[in-house]
């Protein structure tokens, strides 16, 4: 099954449409989806190394528009639904002295979020429900989405045949790890 599933992510990398898909998903995994838009990427620079860095381009342009919708999620969906949650509780006050505190480290929580497996989601909505300052959440976007997706594109642009090479003959040991991560990730969030 992982096979087959490589394979489609590769045959979808070779497309037409595979750029449109990539940045579909770069979009929507900043805001709402669980699947990284690394799962494409990869093998789409693997398929095409020539254009390594316009697909980094188009993900980390797409990436960043998408983590605007999650801070937008934040910012308004917070006063309409979460703020009446912590008063009918009587933890208004501590929000509002957490946000103080995340937006003294806001830039460097979202520049961490954003070259880390750590779901980059969360932390869109959390820098809109706590207000932070929308010009330092887009340069910090912008900073940590291009570092990790060029940095990546970088790697795989120097040393593409010898990492497909890795990536097919260990697959179910790549599909394991990324997995891992993936988890890791929620479970931080979740739990830590």
């Amino acid at each position: 099954m992982i096979r087959r599933l490589y394979e489609w992510t590769m045959s979808l990398a070779e497309s037409p449409h595979a750029l449109w898909a990539l940045a579909f998903v770069s979009f929507v995994e900043s805001s709402v989806f669980p699947i990284p838009p690394d799962i494409l990427m990869i093998p789409l620079i693997v398929a095409r190394p020539r254009e390594a860095f316009r697909i980094a381009g188009i993900a980390t342009a797409a990436s960043v528009a998408g983590g605007m919708l999650g801070y937008w999620i934040g910012y308004g969906a917070f006063e309409s639904l979460g703020r009446p949650v912590l008063e009918f509780y009587g933890k208004d006050a501590y929000f509002d002295e957490f946000a103080l505190k995340y937006n003294a480290w806001g830039a460097w929580a979202v520049l961490v979020a954003g070259v880390t497996p750590f779901p980059y989601k969360v932390i869109t909505i959390l820098s809109g429900a706590t207000a932070l300052s929308l010009p330092v959440f887009i340069v910090a976007s912008i900073t940590a989405r291009a570092l990790r997706f060029f940095v990546v594109a970088a790697l795989l642009w120097k040393f593409g045949d010898p990492i497909r090479d890795f990536i097919e003959r260990r697959l179910g040991l790549v599909f394991t790890l990324l997995l891992l991560l993936f988890f890791g990730g929620f479970y931080a969030v979740t739990y830590l």
